[in-house]
């Protein structure tokens, strides 16, 4: 079948369901190991297209320009314009065209940053799947999926295209989104079925956007993008909201509230210039003109290309941030709850040590190294002298989804990659060591039966037929007087196995009566692991004739034998230290949750500083037996939640924000979507995590790191901050011409600014420097400060000073320089508007650069450090000096030459409101500083 014809028949096939297996692989051209090539998935991906949904079309860049034009000011404008070419004022009029043009284009490009940058993240965001290619499990992005492809499936997955089922192991499939059935699907992916069945009877396939609700599964994409089931009701699925942010309606506001105050002054000044006897077309485009400056009509866009640009900075920190407004409430977070495996701890398990019958073993070698000895007492033994350690290795590793691959060889020797828990992983290189590898076990004791691990019952069971013993099988796995034939194996929590044992393994491998004093050294040889920061497992089996029925779970795991216990380290990560400090200073509190033992947990949270003098460690038992009142009492002194379920979780976070805590929560599984959606920002694990976690949550970490959920923190204050910095700017800017031009003509002091400077100025100071705000790095000591309140409002006081203060200075000088001008130049009042142009415009430029910082001197954090403001500054300084200068633009302009004489009188002008800025600024740090020293 050549690609077009196998292209063609795909498409037009909507009855996989109703093949068999290996009619639907054959139809497919796919093998059943070792999954397509790399070659081919990428040939079929240009043929087929991404396997996405089709989304609603972008804006286009008409739309855009048409937008620009529909705000009523703007329209006022433009009537004005074409009022004064009517009239003859051809240049004014086309001048003020060109300025509304090109305010339009900035506004479109703006925008299309905004929707650029949004539209890279959404990509970013996307969902993964685990395949099989090249014969190899690897992780690639959904949209890269291609019929054909093997995937891969387990609990809390999103179904990434519609698969056709190899395989289904206790599969239960949610699929309301689809069908509106309540109830998970049980599905079967040995079943043929006829044609023409609903799809809610369809057990032998799964479809796209459905979650995996217990089990796991491999099957066979069979359609892809908009020919699947959910392509064709055409639902979207979106994966960053576009709804505006808190912060951005709060900015809506406040721009809507200047504007009607901008508004009501500008009909002020129309109605008095219109009364003393101006001309009224003069005082009409004035006025306009003074309402377009007034208006930060580009602060919406300018809002959303710094979040963008702060996400992406995010991103680069390995925190990706799935909805806007929780890059606000980072900014506010006051407490970081975090699990403990692989976000605060390395999550490279390595087994150090097995204890069997009293006897403890240790492990040497790396948690990637298959090399490495078995000591007793420090010597090294041979594991033929010791059975029982082998049958724990061997009862872990059957019981275990991970996958141990040949990765290439090194120094002639075979390296090896793991795929999977690394927990699991961790079980397998254990055995490897004593000469086990997975895939010969697992052949000749083939799974046929298992219950998933599940964070309740903290266990998980597998059933294994015996095929051919050999001379090296374990040998209670075959009793040559029963000729039993299934082996029932299960690992989990130690004290979880051992209540589900009767009997324990003797060194000798010969199983016998589980006393109670055996029992009580179980668990003090497991305490004792505990406390070293181990991670300890349990592992039991038992030998049965018949194979159990997975319904009578009671029966299946009854009467088993204790093996052993498998300690595991897991060490901490070296940069959580230096990021729990970089927390605390910052007011940010943390608290470790996990399942682990309270002893490993106390030892983890020791060993990094998390566990503070006269803070406890709370255990889920003891939760149990508090009600919520008491919980939010105990939760402000306890920094550890050890044996928790994800239950328990939940109430964590409910008692926290009782508090009035702003809580960050990370989870990894399916029970933890609860928690993380009530937290006020839900931290999804990117590696370990969830589909099911990860679509619950505001923030995803790509490295499961908790150094990444401080960074995160500290970058989504700068990035509210740096939203405050353009506000206060532009407030202050906006301010002072509104000031001047309404005391000009109130007092009667003459034309100081005329509409076409007014909008020529609005051009230059309101855009790039704005933005170029927007990039800054943030506040040298950002991290050194209180979580902000959430309540606290945008202009807060410390701003509101800074906004008189710089509407008086900015006023002053531009009125101060109008009267030198008439002074200096009395008879040419072109000369006194120049001067007040100038000055109020280079005055807001060079105020741009002491507003990068709302504490510190320009000159502490480096006068020229914002690249983006240096070019920004030079550009609007090109502009403003070009119609100062160019003979033809004067007259359009009404501006005049401006020698050095004008200069020497100005330049100390210029400087006058940077300065204001820098001693309010002075002020602030003081009263600060008093503040912080009375507290103490």
């Amino acid at each position: 079948m050549t690609s077009d014809q196998a292209k063609s028949f795909i498409e037009d096939q909507d009855t996989w369901y109703a093949m068999g297996i290996g009619e639907v692989l054959q139809h497919l051209a796919t093998p059943a190991e070792s999954g397509l090539s790399s070659e081919e998935a990428q040939i079929r991906l240009e043929k087929f297209g991404p396997n996405r949904l089709t989304e609603a079309p972008q804006t286009t860049l008409l739309q855009m320009i048409v937008e620009q034009f529909r705000d009523f000011v703007v329209l006022l404008l433009v009537g004005a314009a074409i009022i004064s070419a009517f009239l003859g004022d051809y240049k004014e009029s086309a001048a003020i065209f060109a300025i509304v043009v090109l305010n339009a284009l900035m506004g479109v490009v703006q925008q299309r940053r905004a929707e650029e940058s949004l539209a890279a993240l959404r990509r970013m965001a996307a969902p993964e799947a685990q395949v099989i290619r090249d014969g190899h499990r690897l992780t690639v992005p959904s949209p890269a999926l291609v019929p054909g492809d093997i995937v891969l499936m387990e609990s809390g997955n999103f179904v990434p295209a519609d698969v056709r089922l190899l395989e289904a192991v206790n599969l239960r499939i949610e699929e309301a989104a689809l069908t509106g059935e309540s109830v998970a699907v049980q599905k079967d992916a040995n079943i043929q079925l006829k044609a023409d069945i609903p799809i809610g009877d369809r057990k032998n396939t799964a479809f796209m956007g459905t979650i995996v609700a217990y089990g796991r599964g491999r099957g066979i994409v069979v359609s892809t993008g908009m020919h699947t089931q959910i392509g064709l009701i055409a639902q979207m699925l979106q994966s960053v909201e576009r709804e505006p942010t808190p912060l951005q309606r709060k900015l809506g506001q406040l721009g809507r509230t200047l504007g009607w105050g901008a508004l009501a002054v500008c009909a002020v000044v129309f109605l008095v210039g219109w009364i003393r006897g101006n001309d009224p077309l003069d005082m009409f485009m004035l006025a306009v003109s003074l309402a377009i400056a007034a208006v930060p009509e580009g602060l919406p866009a300018v809002v959303t290309i710094t979040l963008a640009i702060g996400m992406r900075e995010m991103i680069r920190r390995h925190a990706l941030i799935r909805r806007l407004s929780s890059v606000e409430t980072l900014g506010s977070a006051t407490t970081i709850c975090s699990d403990k495996t692989g976000t605060i701890t390395q999550n490279e398990m390595t087994v150090t040590r097995v204890w069997v019958d009293n006897i403890l073993v240790r492990l040497t070698g790396a948690s990637r190294n298959l090399s490495g000895d078995f000591l007793i007492d420090g010597q090294p033994i041979l594991l033929k002298d010791f059975p029982a350690v082998s049958t724990a290795l061997w009862v872990g590793t059957l019981n275990n989804d991970a996958e141990l691959e040949i990765s290439g060889s090194s120094n002639e020797q075979q390296t090896y990659r793991m795929a999977g828990d690394p927990t699991e992983g961790a079980l397998i290189v254990a055995a490897a060591k004593a000469g086990a590898l997975p895939r010969p076990l697992n052949q000749a004791y083939p799974r046929i039966q298992e219950i998933p691990f599940d964070s309740n019952t903290k266990r998980m069971v597998t059933v294994h037929v015996i095929e051919k013993p050999t001379p090296e099988d374990i040998s209670p796995f075959y009793d040559d007087v029963h000729q039993s034939k299934n082996v029932v194996a299960i690992k989990g929590a130690p004290d979880v196995v051992l209540n589900l044992c009767s009997y324990y393994q003797r060194m000798d491998d010969k199983s016998v009566p589980l006393d109670e004093t055996q029992r009580m050294r179980i668990l003090s040889a497991n305490d004792a692991m505990t406390q070293d920061a181990l991670r300890v497992l349990g592992v039991a089996y038992k030998v049965v004739e018949k194979i159990p029925d997975p319904a009578d779970q009671e029966s299946l795991e009854s009467d088993m034998v204790f093996v052993g216990l498998i300690g595991m380290i897991d060490p901490p990560r070296p940069e959580v230290i230096p990021a729990l400090e970089k927390a605390r200073h910052a007011g940010i509190r943390t608290i470790m949750i996990t399942g682990d033992y309270p002893n490993t947990a106390r030892a983890i949270a020791e060993s990094i500083g998390l566990l503070r003098p006269g803070h406890q460690v709370l255990t889920g038992t003891e939760l149990n037996q508090m009600d919520d009142a008491t919980l939010q009492v105990r939760v402000a002194n306890t920094d550890v939640f050890a044996r928790v379920s994800p239950e328990h979780k939940l109430r964590i976070v409910e008692a926290l924000r009782a508090r009035g805590e702003i809580v960050a929560m990370t989870g990894d599984g399916v029970n933890d979507a609860p928690s993380i959606k009530r937290a006020n920002i839900g931290v999804a694990m990117g590696i370990t995590g969830t589909d099911v976690a990860k679509e619950s949550s505001d923030m995803v970490l790509t490295d499961d790191n908790y150094a990444s959920i401080v960074s995160a923190v500290e970058q989504g204050r700068v990035i509210y901050s740096n939203i405050r910095k353009f506000v206060y700017y532009l407030l202050s800017c906006n301010l002072a011409e509104i000031l001047v031009i309404f005391l000009g003509t109130v007092f009667n002091l003459g034309r100081v600014l005329t509409a076409i400077q007014l909008l020529w100025l609005n051009l230059i100071t309101d855009g790039a420097p704005a933005l170029a705000l927007g990039a800054e790095k943030g506040e040298p000591d950002i991290m050194s400060h209180p979580p902000r309140p959430p309540g606290e409002p945008i202009i807060n006081r410390a701003m509101q000073i800074g906004v008189v203060v710089q509407t008086i200075a900015k006023t002053t000088v531009t009125l101060g320089a109008y009267f030198l001008g008439r002074y200096l130049h009395p008879d040419t009042p072109a000369f006194a508007e120049t001067m007040a142009f100038v000055t109020l415009s280079f005055s807001e430029l060079l105020r741009a650069y002491t507003a990068r910082s709302e504490r510190h001197s320009v000159f502490k954090i480096g006068v020229f450090g914002n690249r983006f403001m240096n070019y920004a500054v030079l550009l609007s300084l090109v502009l403003l000096l070009a119609v100062v200068y160019i003979p033809f633009l004067q007259p359009i302009f009404n501006t005049s030459t401006l020698g050095w004489k004008q200069w020497q009188v100005l330049i100390p002008l210029l400087f006058i409101p940077a300065l204001a800025d820098e001693i309010t600024k002075f002020f602030i740090r003081r009263k600060g500083q008093q503040l912080q020293r009375a507290e103490r």
